[in-house]
């Protein structure tokens, strides 16, 4: 049965195999086990599209401001491990969590789109609110939110610059990895499952791939992997680095997977440099 054919079936088995899909897909809603206690943090609220409302910490400390994103199924609280040495180094930061993950309001879905709106929401919020200027913003994200980063970089010159940790390149690649694992033939199945997806958070993969977006993003961009990274192979990284349009994307591979690094700690200095001569850098 071809694609097309999947969509001859009848409505009821049509909708029920859209629910499935869709049920299926559902990003894991996981609670913070942890606050960054200690850094003179405020909880806040931060609406975003479709009236609703994100929760965030907000961790004040200088001019410059940093929005951080988690990954799928993740919260702010991921990032609590490198939050006191960027507050130290002088950076207010924004620890968001993203719609249908950690404290914030649910959704029809999640998606790399959606995360990328989140982020844009939370950069308003800190020129709105917190009183950061336009032009003193960066962004962290991990994962799907490392994606979403360099998605608003590709549309937002005023961002100083991104910090990606873990991202795919393709996510028709992260989709059939996902089929794989879950021993679902590409052909007819994955194939509709694909166009599903893209049919409903309004995009084209292409569009929002990182390897195609990396290419009209302009700050400067630190891509940071695991080499033990099974979920997402260190050679997205690579393929991701070679794709960039401009000479200001470095990757920075280091021990670990897709959710820890080993000698991140041991990193720092690395990321806070990277930060610093992005900032320098003329707009």
């Amino acid at each position: 049965m071809s694609v097309w054919g999947w969509l001859a079936l009848p409505p009821l088995a049509v909708l029920l195999l859209n629910r499935a899909i869709r049920n299926s897909l559902r990003a894991p809603r996981v609670p913070r086990e942890a606050q960054p206690d200690g850094l003179s943090w405020q909880s806040v609220e931060v609406p975003t599209c479709n009236g609703k409302r994100l929760r965030a910490w907000y961790i004040p400390a200088g001019p410059r401001a940093l929005v951080v994103m988690h990954g799928w199924g993740g919260n702010a609280a991921n990032f609590l491990p490198v939050a006191r040495h960027l507050k130290e180094a002088g950076y207010s930061l924004l620890l968001l969590d993203a719609r249908c993950h950690g404290e914030s309001d649910d959704d029809s879905f999640a998606s790399l789109p959606r995360f990328a709106e989140d982020i844009e929401a939370g950069m308003a919020w800190l020129v709105g609110i917190a009183g950061i200027e336009r032009d003193a913003l960066a962004v962290i994200g991990h994962s799907v939110g490392g994606g979403a980063a360099l998605l608003v970089a590709s549309r937002r010159p005023e961002i100083r610059g991104v910090i990606s940790l873990s991202a795919f390149a393709h996510p028709a690649a992260m989709m059939r990895r996902w089929l794989g694992a879950k021993r679902i033939p590409y052909w007819p199945l994955g194939a509709y499952v694909l166009r599903y997806v893209q049919q409903v958070i309004g995009y084209r993969f292409d569009d929002i791939a990182p390897i195609h977006t990396i290419a009209r993003v302009r700050c400067p961009v630190l891509l940071v992997h695991g080499r033990d990274d099974a979920m997402v192979p260190l050679a997205e990284a690579r393929a991701i680095r070679a794709a960039a349009g401009h000479a200001d994307v470095e990757l920075l591979e280091l021990a670990g997977n897709h959710e820890e690094f080993g000698d991140v700690n041991g990193h720092v200095p690395k990321l806070l440099e990277f930060l610093e001569l992005a900032f320098a850098r003329r707009l």
